[in-house]
């Protein structure tokens, strides 16, 4: 094999947007892909000739002039992804059990504070400070908004708040601090951890604008991929890393699992940082740094429940629902055993194939804690080359899970059972299998408003030729991911050369 310039390890969507920067720039890069599948989150699968979406269930900031807009734009994305615009007046709809009202998140901050304000009269001050505070703390964040980094210039103040106070010293009623903290499975929320920012980062790309991909988020890794390899641009699967060969304290190749090894000069990981110093040889990192990144938190994983529908039965459903057992969406997160599930976030895919006002399908996820299916721990599933039998008692379990959570369906939707051709489910361990996380993890490495430096990871490692890249980086997310390749690749040609160069794509 020739020498690279740059090894990527994992096909994720940071690591592609990495390969792409770096063979854009001149340099002669690779990809490592443990999986069949490319991309990461970005994957799908197929069942009953239905796609699904594992990860990316819709994406925000894409309208022209918007932060994701313009990065996509540089990557050569924005002209050839097929969306579909969600519903303005509610993308994204909160409920509550015993309560037959819906409440809306409207698209665009004007129609978004309306629509409540309409719910909520005696909030119209507390609204226009909640979305001007949201606003604020985005601003604060230059490389969110193509503005290079240049003196770690971030507001330290809105890194120390916490987001359930902040909701809270906003807005007076009750059940509208739910409301606006309503969709918090988009960053597996804690009421006693999540920061602002990262509250504030997640929503107002979506308040900006929403879209869904028109059969599936996979076309984002299809064409990045192609973008690459037309750069020159090499990428490899079934080419699990499982260690590395050194010289002069560097890192000289990538040992993979069939036992090949590929040169590089420098390397990035878009795997979990956990799992990259679990591969770095003792003596090459200090101890203190390898014990700081294993013992980072992870967040919650979930339990996927996937619907095929029988044909022209249930209506397409042009927004998504986060519905709750409780008027408390903070502590579904540390729900009890006896009373899974608490609430669950509801998606329902575009497919071009449907017949024009239906859907075929539909994905309802449900927190779930790594613990119960630890049992299973160790068996593994990825197709077509690793397929252990879990064995009866983990179908068992997946199936009274389903099954619970088909009953809170039902609730919301009368005789959706009726409807229902066949259902799927996936667990902590589908997750832990195909993204790579040591437990499942949904978002990576948990944020903290008491100490959140220590959860923000450099891209630099204690290795000069190792970066880090992906969702434990800076945040997780399309447009976290996004501008944490970004931040890697500008150690790289230089972040200020790099963001002017995202600025002014066309």
């Amino acid at each position: 094999m020739p020498v690279y310039d740059t090894v990527i390890i994992g096909s994720g969507l940071g690591g592609l947007e990495c390969a792409y920067i770096l063979a854009k720039e001149g340099q002669r890069v690779c990809v490592l892909e443990k999986n069949r599948q490319l991309g990461g989150t970005l994957q799908i699968f197929s069942r009953d000739k239905v796609i699904f979406d594992t990860g990316i269930h819709y994406i925000g900031g894409l309208d022209k002039g918007q932060n994701l807009n313009q990065f996509f734009t540089y990557f050569n994305l924005m002209d050839k992804l097929r969306l579909k615009r969600m519903d303005e007046n509610g993308f994204d709809r909160i409920s509550f059990e015993d309560d037959p009202q819906d409440y809306p998140h409207a698209m665009g901050y004007e129609p978004f504070k309306e629509s409540l304000r309409r719910l909520f009269p005696a909030e119209k001050e507390g609204l226009e400070k909640y979305c001007s505070e949201l606003q604020a703390t985005c601003k604060a964040f230059p490389m969110y908004n193509l503005y290079p980094n240049k003196d770690n210039e971030i507001d330290f103040k809105y890194l120390k708040v916490n987001t359930k106070d902040f909701i809270a010293d906003c807005v007076k009623d009750p059940k509208l601090q739910q409301i606006l903290a309503g969709s918090n499975p988009l960053y597996a929320g804690c009421p006693d951890k999540t920061p602002l920012y990262v509250h504030a980062l997640v929503c107002n790309t979506y308040i900006e604008s929403a879209w869904k991909c028109i059969d599936g988020g996979a076309q984002i890794a299809r064409i990045l991929c192609k973008n690459i390899k037309d750069l020159g641009g090499e990428i490899f699967n079934y080419s699990e890393v499982t260690g590395f060969t050194y010289t002069n304290k560097k890192i000289k190749t990538a040992i993979l699992k069939n036992g090949e090894q590929v040169e590089g000069k420098n390397f990035i990981s878009n795997i979990h940082p956990a799992r990259t110093v679990e591969m770095i040889e003792e003596g090459y990192i200090r101890k203190l740094y390898r014990k700081r990144i294993q013992r980072l938190e992870n967040s919650i994983s979930v339990f996927t429940l996937h619907i095929v529908f029988k044909e022209k039965t249930f209506p397409y459903l042009n927004y998504n629902y986060y519905h709750y057992t409780k008027q408390d969406v903070w502590n579904s997160i540390y729900y009890k055993e006896e009373n899974w599930p608490e609430g669950y976030a509801l998606f329902v895919p575009y497919s071009s194939k449907c017949p024009e006002g239906y859907a075929d399908s539909m994905n309802i996820m449900a927190y779930m804690r790594y613990e119960e299916v630890k049992q299973w721990e160790n068996t593994f599933h990825t197709i077509p080359k690793n397929r252990s039998d879990r064995g009866q008692s983990y179908l068992d379990f997946k199936e009274e899970k389903s099954q619970k959570l088909l009953s809170l369906l039902e609730k919301k939707f009368p005789n959706i059972r009726s409807k229902i051709k066949s259902y799927y489910s996936s667990t902590p361990l589908s997750f832990r299998d195909y993204i790579g996380t040591s437990d499942g993890s949904l978002y990576g490495i948990t944020k903290d408003w008491r100490n959140p430096m220590q959860t923000f990871i450099s891209p630099r490692t204690k290795i000069s030729n190792l970066f880090l890249t992906g969702q434990n980086l800076n945040m997780h997310g399309v447009l976290g991911v996004t501008v944490g390749s970004v931040v890697t690749c500008g150690q790289f040609v230089g972040a200020e050369y790099l963001i002017d160069k995202i600025r002014t794509a066309t």
